[in-house]
């Protein structure tokens, strides 16, 4: 079997990010299952071969694509944390952080729901998950005592307060349930998380 080559060079690194983007795209319209890596290797404007020299396989190339997802959702949010201080208002903060989860969910929403689905029966890309939820209560949890935020169980109520978030932001991009008011119960969502550091 041909080795796996780690590209060193510029242009060799700069091929291998475009077989990664073409995929992240390719992932987003038809899904992981049926995307095949002809279409990677056209849409990225390399030979198939190419492909087989950076990468073992479509699911070595899903690993990379679920690395920028990552970085595509924890990023914003992190970099948004570093911005607040001790003039940083919690109430606009928690709103902050919402709307950011419903864009993000938005704008990724197709990828969302196959990594997600994928996430049940693969491993290492539930790891990859769970290692996430953990480093943003981590973070969001220290940023918080650093704001001189004082409450019992922390990390417990950050975490709580990640899945109401991540549930609203879910419920207002992809079920719209036509009988629920979604700026309310954004309220609802925001004022349930102030309470608990209240």
């Amino acid at each position: 079997m041909e080795k796996i080559r780690q590209p060193q060079q510029e242009r060799s690194i700069e091929k291998k990010n475009k077989i990664i983007e073409a995929a992240y795209e390719i992932f987003s319209e038809v899904g992981y299952y049926a995307a095949n890596t002809p279409e990677i290797a056209k849409k990225a404007g390399v030979s198939t071969g190419i492909i087989y020299g950076y990468f073992k396989n479509k699911r070595d190339i899903l690993s990379y694509v679920l690395k920028i997802y990552i970085n595509k959702v924890a990023l914003p949010v992190m970099d948004y944390f570093e911005t607040l201080n001790s003039d940083s208002d919690l109430k606009k903060a928690v709103s902050d952080v919402v709307n950011m989860t419903i864009d993000i969910h938005s704008s990724n929403a197709n990828l969302h729901n196959i990594l997600h689905s994928l996430a049940v029966t693969e491993k290492d890309i539930n790891e990859d998950f769970i290692n996430l939820e953990d480093h943003i209560t981590s973070k969001a949890s220290e940023k918080l005592s650093e704001l001189g935020v004082k409450t019992d169980n922390i990390k417990e109520k950050v975490h709580i307060s990640m899945n109401l978030i991540q549930s609203f932001a879910h419920e207002n991009t992809y079920d719209k349930h036509k009988y629920l008011n979604y700026n309310t119960m954004k309220n609802e969502v925001e004022n349930i998380i102030i309470s608990l550091f209240s």
